[in-house]
Parts: C-alpha cells; sequence; structure tokens
C-alpha cells in the first residue's frame, strides 16, 4: 500500500528580481541538500507542486516559484516582457538565489518545461543545471521540427501524428485572437477553473494562476514552430510522458536524441495534468534520476528507459511467479528469466522455491508464502517492493486440484480449494495490482485459470467452480484496471504433465483409494505428454501481447470453441463421460 503524501512545512518566501520581473520564489528543506527547482505551467502556480514538494522536501532543498503572468509574481505589461529568452533568465537568476554553489535539478510542467528548454538548452547550463526532468511540455523548437519531418514525408503515420497534434493544440489558436482571450479567461474560465480542471480533468487543482499567462502563447509559439533553431542539450534529461495526455501526444518525444546526447524517455499512466493526479509516482521518478544524476547506480526502470541501450525481452523487469517451486510455476520462472527478467519465486515450500532459485541463477529470489493468508500476502508484497521494487509482471499461478462427486465434497474441503484457487488470485491481484498502480508505470498480472472454467465436469465442480470464478475475476479486473495501464490475462490450461496431480485431492475415498487414484491421473498426465515449459512459453507471449485469454493446450483450445458454438452437447457429454 502506498504512504500517504508526506506534508512539507510551510514554505519560505523570498522575492527575486530578473529584469523586470520581481519573482515570488518559494524553498523548503534543508538548503544543505541538492535542490530540486520546480517550475509550473499554464494557468497554475507554484501551488501546483505542492504534493510533489512535500515528498521531495524530506531528502531536497525544493524551491519553485510563480513564473511571469502567474500567482504573486509582479509582472511587466507588455507582450515582448514574455519572450522565451526572459524566461529562460527568469530560472537562472532563480537558481543562482536559491543555490548559489551548487547545480540545481531542474524539473517542469507544461509551459514551465517549454520555458526551461530554452535555459536547459543555454550554454551556462552545463555549469548551473545537473539535470532537467520534462513533464507535457516540449521544446517549441522540437515541436517545429518534428512538425515539419513529418510534413515532409506524409506517410498516413505520419501525417496522423502531425495532424493529431495540430488538433490537439486548439487552444493555441485561439489564445492567438486580441482581447478576447484575456477577456474569457478573467469573467469565465478563470474564476471557474478549479471546477473545469475537476470536471474535465478528474484532479483537484488550485485557483487559477492569472490571465496574462496567455501572454506566453502570444509572444513564443509560431514564431518559434516556424522559425526555430536546433537546441541540443548537453545536461542529462529525463523526459516523463504522460499516455493519457489529451494536449501533448506521447509521440512529442520522439526525436529527442537527435539534441540530448543524455535522455530518459519514461512513460506514466495519467492525464497532463500528473503533478496533480500522480504526485507519489513522479516525486519518485524526480528522485531517482537525481539520485543517478549525482552518482547513484540507475535503478531498473531508469535502466530501460535510457534511450539508446538495448531493452530486448524482458531485460530491466521484474517477475513475480507464485507456486513456482514446481511444475507449470517453476517452468513460468525459468521462460521469464531466459527473456532476461529478474524473477521473485514464491512457494509455499520454501525448499522447492529455493531449488528453482538455484536452477535459474543470481537473478532469481526465493520466498516462502502462502497465498490464501492474506496478512503474508501483503507483507510478501512489501517484502518485494521493498527489496527489489514494484513488479512489471505478477503469474498468479499457485493452485491445487481436488476432483470428485459434488456431495462428497465437504464444506472444508470447499474452504480449502477456494482459499488458495480463488482467494489466493484475489490477494495476489489486489497486493501487487495496488502497487502497480500507485507506481503509476502499468504493468500485468497473469491469472492461471483452465479449461475446466468453461469445460463442464461430472468429478471437477469444486476445482472447475474455483477455476471459473479466476476467469471471470480476470475479465472484470482487465476492463478496472486498464485505466492505470495495468493489463489481465487469464491462462487456460488442459491437460499437463505437472505435479499437480500428486497433490489432488479426491474427496468421498478413503487414503488408500485416494493413492492409486492419484498415480492413475499422474500416469495419464504423464502420457499426455504436453510439459509446463509448453505453458509457460505461452504465458510470456501473451503478456507481451496483452491478450484478455488464452486457451493453451488443444484440448482446452477445442473446449473453449465448443463452449462457445455447442454448449448444449458439452453439458451432454459431460453427463456420459465428465
Amino acid at each position: 500500500m502506498a504512504e500517504p503524501l508526506r506534508r512539507a512545512a510551510r514554505p519560505r518566501r523570498r522575492t527575486v528580481h530578473s529584469g523586470d520581473a520581481e519573482l515570488a520564489v518559494f524553498t523548503e528543506g534543508d538548503p544543505g541538500e541538492p535542490t530540486v527547482l520546480l517550475v509550473h505551467g499554464f494557468p497554475d502556480t507554484h501551488r501546483l507542486w505542492d504534493d510533489i514538494a512535500g515528498v521531495l522536501a524530506a531528502d531536497y532543498h525544493v524551491a519553485r516559484y510563480d513564473t511571469r503572468g502567474a500567482g504573486d509574481t509582479k509582472n511587466p505589461n507588455s507582450r515582448a516582457a514574455y519572450r522565451m529568452p526572459l524566461l529562460a533568465e527568469d530560472l537562472f537568476a532563480v537558481a543562482d538565489a536559491v543555490s548559489p554553489q551548487r547545480p540545481v535539478h531542474v524539473v517542469a510542467h507544461d509551459w514551465g518545461s517549454i520555458q526551461a528548454w530554452e535555459a536547459v538548452t543555454d550554454p551556462r547550463a552545463t555549469s548551473r543545471i545537473a539535470s532537467f526532468t520534462s513533464i507535457s511540455g516540449p521544446s517549441l523548437d522540437h515541436v517545429g521540427r518534428w512538425v515539419r519531418r513529418r510534413l515532409a514525408r506524409p506517410s498516413p503515420a505520419n501525417l496522423a501524428a502531425a495532424l493529431g497534434q495540430l488538433g490537439r493544440s486548439w487552444y493555441i489558436y485561439l489564445f492567438q485572437i486580441p482581447v478576447l482571450p484575456a477577456l474569457l479567461w478573467r469573467t469565465v474560465i478563470g474564476p471557474r477553473w478549479h471546477h473545469l480542471l475537476r470536471r474535465v480533468e478528474g484532479v483537484e487543482g488550485h485557483p487559477a494562476g492569472g490571465n496574462r499567462g496567455i501572454r506566453l502563447y502570444q509572444a513564443n509559439v509560431f514564431s518559434r514552430l516556424t522559425r526555430g533553431r536546433p537546441r541540443p542539450a548537453e545536461v542529462p534529461v529525463q523526459v516523463i510522458v504522460p499516455t493519457r495526455d489529451r494536449y501533448v501526444a506521447p509521440a512529442l518525444a520522439e526525436d529527442l536524441e537527435r539534441w540530448i546526447g543524455r535522455l530518459w524517455r519514461r512513460p506514466v499512466v495519467a492525464g497532463h495534468w500528473a503533478p496533480l493526479s500522480h504526485p507519489e509516482p513522479l516525486a519518485r521518478m524526480v528522485a531517482e534520476f537525481t539520485a543517478h544524476v549525482d552518482g547513484a547506480p540507475m535503478t531498473r526502470a531508469l535502466q530501460r528507459s535510457k534511450v539508446g541501450e538495448p531493452d530486448r525481452g524482458f531485460t530491466n523487469r521484474l517477475v513475480v511467479v507464485t507456486g513456482a517451486g514446481r511444475g507449470i510455476g517453476r517452468a513460468t520462472a525459468q521462460a521469464f528469466a531466459d527473456r532476461g527478467a529478474e524473477v521473485v519465486v514464491a512457494d509455499v515450500d520454501l525448499a522447492a522455491a529455493r531449488d528453482t532459485a538455484a536452477a535459474i541463477g543470481p537473478a532469481a529470489y526465493p520466498y516462502r508464502v502462502d497465498v490464501s493468508d492474506v496478512d503474508g500476502m501483503r507483507r510478501f508484497a512489501d517484502d518485494v517492493a521493498g527489496e527489489h521494487g514494484v513488479p512489471d509482471v505478477v503469474v498468479n499461478n499457485a493452485g491445487i486440484g481436488m476432483a470428485g462427486p459434488f456431495l462428497s465434497t465437504t464444506a472444508a474441503d470447499w474452504r480449502r480449494i477456494t482459499d488458495v484457487n480463488l482467494l489466493g488470485v484475489t490477494n495476489g491481484c489486489r497486493v501487487f495490482g495496488e502497487l502497480m498502480a500507485a507506481a503509476g508505470e502499468g504493468g500485468h498480472l497473469v491469472n492461471l485459470s483452465s479449461a475446466a472454467a468453461y469445460l463442464p465436469s461430472r468429478t471437477l465442480s469444486a476445482y472447475a467452480t474455483t477455476k471459473a470464478a479466476v476467469l471471470a475475476l480476470s475479465d472484470c479486473l482487465r476492463a478496472e484496471l486498464a485505466d492505470h495501464g495495468i493489463g489481465v490475462t487469464a491462462v487456460c490450461p488442459g491437460v499437463v504433465a505437472t505435479d499437480i496431480t500428486k497433490t489432488t485431492t479426491f474427496t468421498g475415498v478413503d487414503e488408500l483409494e485416494q493413492r492409486r487414484l492419484r498415480q492413475r491421473a499422474t500416469a495419464a498426465y504423464a502420457k499426455r505428454g504436453f510439459g509446463p515449459d509448453r505453458v509457460a512459453t505461452e504465458i510470456v507471449r501473451v503478456v507481451e501481447e496483452n491478450r484478455p485469454v488464452v486457451a493453451v493446450t488443444p484440448e482446452a483450445k477445442l473446449a473453449r470453441l465448443g463452449a462457445r458454438l455447442a454448449p448444449g452437447l458439452l453439458r451432454r457429454v459431460a453427463r456420459l463421460f465428465g
């Protein structure tokens, strides 16, 4: 579970002079720590960063200011006073005031990022700016070249990308009209901005910073888009790309490696106002990046987001597999490890988990966990996140077998199989789904169902019921968690030669008959010849393709087709042979 946001003390206020502007600057945290300088966009003020500053101030000296045209800053009135070079001078003036001895880490959003690009690409940046994190605010010079390149090569994809961004930028054209935009903002939009932001974007914001920020668009946009020049950056740059941004297309983050030598491109599943909706993920991304720039090793997420580094298969991914001590779970852990992943190998049998981890190598970490224990699963998820980070893929594989007539299946039998096969999957989805959603970088949940979920049988009522529930749960979660960028897949194997038959409970029989039935089932499954490694290969593939449901074995595929086209026939077969 994500920790609540830490609130910093009331920030200290000061005034910094930059040309004819008097900038209202706010600082918090220990001035002896590295300085993070936060720059807001339009129509926000420094209050945009309240939550992020509250988190970062525990480890950093945090500074933020009301930019020209916003908040408590005293601004000139002329349009020329809002041109980009002056905005860059403001940033340098604040950096010199709040951190005169050390370069600052700049983090900016929207128009704050657009104007920060001007400073970051200035030759002075190499000595005054340690790193730059840009959120939903591209360089106008880069955008102009991005659009012209795509229009010069008018393929359907290029035209769609360019025209799509031009359509997203509809408000820019409106802001070029004299007088009317400022009047509308002052009388209609500005006073209702807080409510509009909640209704349109679903986030809780702050009152708008004022209508003078419209001059940012009027003084800079068209001149830079049409006559912009290449703007290389020598400082390390992290571009955080909100995947659900209504106004800045994620595609605008493409091509930046033409001008930036050290570039990280990192998605966050959020809309345009990500600093308001996802403050904790953004604060974590900023902290990871700045720590690396200051000398710490790259995190797994930074390694996979560094532009120019090979990112094949599941390299730099963390995969959790439950029930990984044997069978499908063991094969799945091995399959992901073969594709470059680090793997958390979890099983109720710690010795079996250790054996699997030893077979995989140093990138596998054994854990003991009982998936039916909700508190134990919570501790397990917290331990994994604390020691290895939030996983990218979780395979809820742990399960048990049970066969026998319904009337001989006791209430205790039902509780046991439901606790493991259904609630165990539910526990895994909940504890790791919460971590993935809070991290804001997506992920994938794989739930092991079975062909029994849609193939009726006279002897598998308990087992089939739990697996059908897992299938339904997966479909529901896929719809719900899509908003967080989390994929969910139900995998439905048929007859697979695993050790599950050796531990299957056959209800209504004595111990001697129990052993005989287990031996017979094990021999029959072994003759089938479909090994767990083939299921594991399919699991890896469906994660790559983000498929909702996959039937693995031939009989599972045939039964799924029959369940759709001829369910009555399957019921008759079940009465005769099931």
